[in-house]
């Protein structure tokens, strides 16, 4: 068959194959455009799924007369001029086959006022209508009829009503997560579903969240917000006793555009490592800003992905800053301001007897309670160190009792505090081994044989080049031929662990992203089974100083709330949950 010029109504469904999928990306693209054209409100109707009707109305700027028809016809658009407008981007719908891509697979109307005047046009199969007057406030309306009418093989693929309006539901949710600014509404087959106002400050924000994620995720998250020099990270990270089975809450957003992109979930996920129950997904709602100029819109036809040019920096800037954020879920370290004593023993909870000496009944510890609590602490850690104020109660309260050798029972300002003794000193001993491991020179262990590891050119020459950054994670590696390693020096730590695979997936690492943490990780997983040994084990007689000591401890040891394996160390019932269990004011 030779070679000829396609027609243009079949050149549009082509590249409707890239933008128009299913209803859903029909709504993403349109919605995207509202956002870019300035709204302040934006409203989605749906009809059957949105195959029998997509319409969005918005209150932006609107379209002039004469960019209608433009708007319409591809490779038109009002955001890209040069190059350099392409590689710094950042509008969301700036592809000029969007619209006429859409009118080629369904029936289009679009109205829009752009000061005084508004003007509407019908596009069917291709072909554009002459403008017409109409009524129509500031902004756009733009209706999208039977979706691929004319295309019958491509609306046999679609699904369930119920199924196509739950990927338009999605794609809002995450546009409203990515603009809170915005006000949003969504209904399907006349009944609404979704109405979010807009979002000015923090708390508002939240509630954003919170409509958008659910009551547990908002009451469990933590806000996180850090700048470096040319990038900032804010939004909601899930303490690590809310988690998932799978990654279904995790959303990230680069210059306000909702993305998947590996290198931030491995990011997040790495700095939640020795938190999280293994199998468990962190959930967290991400903002990343960065110079657009840095960061690749274009990489995926739908832009669900973007291209980091130094995905490394973005990378360590991320996961280090959710780790930062991290370390502070330990008991009282979210915002929990000591208690006064004095409120304490006003709220008519007694002290036990057991938990602290008869001379402490009163609001401010005596010097011989100190010494007793302080005695305690120098007797379970080895250590000594100041205990809190003569006049505070703090977060975990004071210990009561052991329970069948395992658990702390202590008594806060809420009530009941439950502490799994060895889950807590687990983490304690493990968070001082990791301090010690981090500050000070990785020890190396030669190797009596040196090991031989064939691997490819490409793969010596990394290693070549990486000669300092192996020293640096203790080992020593050299390349003694064109396709050939000799690992002469391995960690002390991983003297008994296989060399070979570890240097491979090192290799794989620097390939990829330019960095590795395998050695730190791996030696991190020795240092958790070392701390699991040298904890408290079960059965174990405590007195209740030593409890106590325990309890401060813990209040002073950064991610405290969770064990290495990510199971939780302590849990409070309060006073209204024990009424509850014992139908007290019913």
């Amino acid at each position: 068959m030779p070679i000829r010029q396609l027609p243009g109504h079949l050149i549009n469904q082509i590249a409707a194959g890239e933008v128009v999928e299913r209803p859903a990306s029909v709504v993403k693209e349109l919605v995207e455009n509202s956002l870019d054209a300035g709204a302040h409100a934006i409203s989605i109707d749906i009809i059957a799924g949105g195959q029998k009707l997509i319409r969005i109305r918005d209150d932006g700027a609107g379209i002039p007369r004469d960019e209608i028809p433009l708007a319409l016809s591809r490779h038109a658009t009002s955001k890209i001029v040069s190059l350099e407008d392409l590689e710094a981007v950042v509008s969301l719908g700036f592809r000029g086959e969007a619209l006429p891509s859409i009118a080629s697979v369904a029936r289009m109307s679009l109205v829009s006022r752009h000061g005084t005047s508004a003007w509407q046009v019908e596009a069917d199969n291709g072909q554009i209508s002459e403008l017409v007057p109409a009524a129509h406030p500031i902004g756009t309306t733009v209706e999208v009829h039977d979706l691929f009418y004319n295309t019958p093989a491509r609306k046999k693929f679609l699904r369930t009503e119920r199924t196509e309006f739950n990927h338009v539901d999605k794609w809002i949710r995450r546009l409203a997560l990515a603009r809170p600014d915005v006000a949003f509404s969504l209904s399907h087959n006349r009944r609404v579903s979704l109405n979010l106002k807009a979002a000015n400050n923090a708390d508002e924000r939240l509630e954003r969240v919170r409509k958008i994620c659910g009551d547990t995720f908002a009451t469990q998250a933590m806000l996180i917000s850090r700048e470096a020099e040319s990038m900032a990270l804010s939004g909601w990270i899930g303490l690590p006793t809310f988690n998932r089975s799978q990654a279904d809450m995790q959303y990230w957003f680069v210059n306000g555009r909702s993305i998947s992109d590996k290198t931030l979930s491995h990011a997040v996920r790495h700095a939640y490592r020795d938190v999280l129950f293994h199998g468990r997904f962190p959930a967290y709602v991400l903002h990343l800003s960065m110079d657009p100029a840095q960061v690749d819109a274009n990489a995926h036809p739908a832009k669900h992905e973007v291209r980091f040019r130094d995905g490394r920096s973005v990378h360590g800037f991320v996961s280090q800053a959710v780790e930062n954020a991290l370390r502070d879920t330990r008991p009282g370290g979210h915002d929990v301001s000591p208690v006064p004593s004095s409120a304490f023993l006003g709220a008519g909870i007694r002290q036990s007897a057991m938990a602290l000496p008869a001379s402490a009944a009163s609001p401010s510890l005596s010097a011989s309670a100190v010494a007793e609590a302080a005695a305690g602490y120098e007797m379970l850690t080895g250590t000594s160190s100041a205990v809190p104020a003569s006049d505070t109660i703090p977060p975990l309260g004071f210990a009561i009792a052991q329970l069948a050798g395992v658990y702390i029972l202590a008594e806060n300002v809420n009530g009941l505090v439950v502490v799994d003794m060895h889950a807590a000193h687990e983490r304690i001993v493990y968070e001082k081994l990791k301090a010690a491991f981090d500050t000070s020179d990785i020890t190396r262990q030669p190797l009596l044989v040196p090991t031989s590891l064939a691997v490819s050119e490409s793969e010596a020459a990394i290693a070549e080049e990486a000669a300092e950054s192996f020293v640096r994670l203790g080992l020593s590696v050299d390349r003694s031929g064109p396709s050939t390693l000799l690992i002469r020096e391995v960690p002390a730590l991983l003297k008994q662990g296989d060399a070979e695979a570890l240097v491979r997936d090192i290799l794989a690492d620097l390939q990829d992203s330019g960095a590795s943490n395998r050695v730190e990780d791996s030696c991190h997983e020795i240092l958790a089974t070392m701390a699991c040994h040298h904890s408290i084990r079960a059965n174990r007689p405590m007195t209740i100083p030593e409890m106590n000591a325990l309890l401060r401890e813990m209040e002073t040891t950064e991610r405290a709330d969770q064990c290495n394996h990510g199971r939780p160390t302590w849990t409070n019932l309060s006073l209204a949950e024990l009424d509850r269990l014992f139908l007290r004011g019913q």
